[in-house]
């Protein structure tokens, strides 16, 4: 697959393709999303938002969540905010999340299935990551993303007149709901 990609790309800069795509490193519309990884959110999130290349940054994470105040996601929206002129955050998660429910115990289990030696697992929980909690899910999208929100909006880097707020885009129609 990845062949198939190189051979795509290389047409498409023949073609000259990126044209159409040029902008500049700063976002017009001066907003950052958080959005979960999932595939069907690609193309349905700048569709159904009227979003274009150049309008907005998007950094995406399985889940849409912050886990930790000082992962690279929350890196990536401090940078938005103080490199490139970032005043409004949204955090977007969606119906039927992959993340919801997700159990770290499977998780492990697969790994092992996948051939991570048993060493390994030891070693990162030897190095005080907790790996159930690390790798565990969420129950409930909603609260999920006011977690998220509330932790960018209480962040101690996070300037207080950035505002955030939080949504749950249905995946099949793009109808995006706000959380109060």
């Amino acid at each position: 697959m990845i062949d198939e990609i190189l051979r795509h790309n290389k047409e498409f800069v023949a073609a000259k393709g990126y044209e159409r795509f040029r902008t500049s490193k700063y976002p017009d519309k001066r907003i950052a999303i958080v959005a979960c990884m999932d595939t069907r959110l690609v193309e349905l999130i700048p569709a159904a938002l009227g979003f274009r290349n150049g309008d907005v940054k998007i950094i995406k994470n399985a889940g849409a969540t912050i886990t930790n105040p000082f992962d690279s996601t929350m890196r990536s929206l401090l940078v938005a905010v103080y490199e490139l002129g970032v005043n409004e955050i949204m955090v977007i998660g969606h119906t039927g999340c992959g993340v919801q429910g997700m159990n770290a115990a499977e998780m492990l289990h697969l790994m092992r299935q996948r051939g991570i030696p048993e060493e390994h697992i030891k070693l990162m929980r030897h190095c005080g990551i907790d790996l159930d909690s690390w790798l565990h899910g969420f129950d409930d999208t909603d609260e999920a993303i006011r977690e998220t929100v509330d932790l960018i909006s209480n962040h101690p880097l996070m300037p207080a007149d950035v505002r955030t707020a939080g949504y749950v885009m249905d995946t099949d129609t793009g109808l995006l709901r706000p959380l109060d």
